[in-house]
């Protein structure tokens, strides 16, 4: 019962989303399943040892840096809600520390090729289908917002005076995301053509299948990806690409790093540095093709 009253201490409390507790509560139950099958122990049994023994049966299983270390990361909540409780005495978690990770950058796709995707006119058509799927990616590449916050998107969050957009991020936190004129304009338009389907089944959502429905994880995926290919070849082509795509494309033109931070919702300068990496690669790679001595 010590899970579940943590991960409703997260949903309800902590205000995590509901992809996040649920991704909590897949590693939890799968360490909960090891020291069961293991040692015969609940997981606030557990001790470092036990814990140490997990981490070499991930290692065993072949399971990658970056996972184990999310793992791990969700066994240091856990423990460390036990000790606040004083379900716990000290927490197993102490002197744990995860493998390293060999440091990745964020995967982006260069704006002109965005900008020809979506301006050329090669690509989408006048149909409702197309001008949704036109939609959905001028409103990732041209926000930076995350799929969930795409995905609760209502007409209602769309200041058309203002020139702005509502979204609800990470742990219900709102902010206000502005957006260029033109961006009003196209989602005007695809508003007005949308109220033209007369679509049996009325939804809120501001994006809607053929059908009227609200979208959903799978299909904005399989959306994105399939218009991504025309101008890609990297094997990573997600809504997430779109998103560093947006901010690396704001911090090449000069953009503020802490008005970065705030446009894609970063609790932590930190997670908004990594994209410093892309702009010192890009100007590594003008230095080599532009320099004599290069």
């Amino acid at each position: 019962m010590t899970v579940e009253s943590y991960l409703n201490y997260l949903q309800h409390e902590k205000r995590y989303s509901a992809h996040t507790v649920l991704a909590y509560r897949t590693d939890l139950m799968q360490f909960d399943g090891f020291v069961e099958q293991t040692y015969e122990l609940r997981p606030e049994e557990a001790q470092y040892v036990h814990i140490r023994d997990y981490i070499v049966h991930l290692m065993e299983d072949k399971t990658g840096a970056s996972s184990i270390g999310r793992k791990l990361s969700s066994l240091r909540g856990y423990y460390k809600y036990l000790y606040r409780q004083k379900i716990i005495l000290t927490s197993p978690m102490s002197r744990i520390r995860a493998p390293k990770t060999p440091e990745r950058l964020p995967v982006f796709i260069d704006g002109e090729k965005l900008d020809h995707l979506l301006d050329s006119g090669e690509f989408f058509d006048d149909t409702f289908p197309s001008v949704r799927d036109k939609m959905v990616i001028e409103m990732l590449f041209g926000t930076g917002m995350r799929l969930a916050e795409l995905l609760g998107l209502k007409e209602t969050d769309i200041d058309f005076y203002g020139e702005s957009v509502k979204v609800l991020g990470k742990r219900k936190k709102e902010r206000i995301i502005p957006v260029t004129k033109q961006l009003i304009n196209q989602l005007k338009d695809y508003i007005d053509l949308k109220s033209l389907q007369k679509f049996n089944n009325k939804t809120s959502s501001l994006f809607v299948t053929n059908k009227g429905a609200a979208v959903y994880p799978v299909f904005i995926y399989q959306l994105v990806k399939s218009y991504l290919t025309y101008i890609s070849t990297q094997d990573k082509k997600s809504p997430h690409v779109l998103r560093h795509s947006y901010a690396t494309s704001l911090l090449n033109r000069g953009a503020d790093l802490n008005a970065i931070k705030e446009l894609l919702g970063h609790a932590s300068l930190a997670a908004t540095q990594v994209y410093t990496h892309n702009s010192i690669e890009r100007l590594k790679t003008i230095y080599k093709q532009a320099h004599p001595k290069a």
